[in-house]
């Protein structure tokens, strides 16, 4: 979606991207400070975040408008 690599993502939250390969594979479960990190870098970078609606959580890209 936004052409970020693990790294980078690694990078612009402070985690190690060990920590994100872990996480992805299921060997580690995140700590809530981690996935807050995680999740401001990805919304930095165009991410938005979608609540349950009833049709379950998602994520879209924001409008570059915005």
């Amino acid at each position: 979606m936004i052409d970020m690599s693990r790294d980078k993502l690694a990078k612009a939250a402070g985690v190690a991207p060990r920590t994100l390969a872990d996480f992805e594979t299921g060997t580690r479960k995140p700590l809530k400070n981690n996935l807050l990190a995680i999740q401001a870098a990805l919304e930095a970078a165009g991410v938005v975040f979608i609540e349950e609606n009833g049709g379950g959580a998602g994520v879209r890209l924001r409008d570059r408008a915005d």
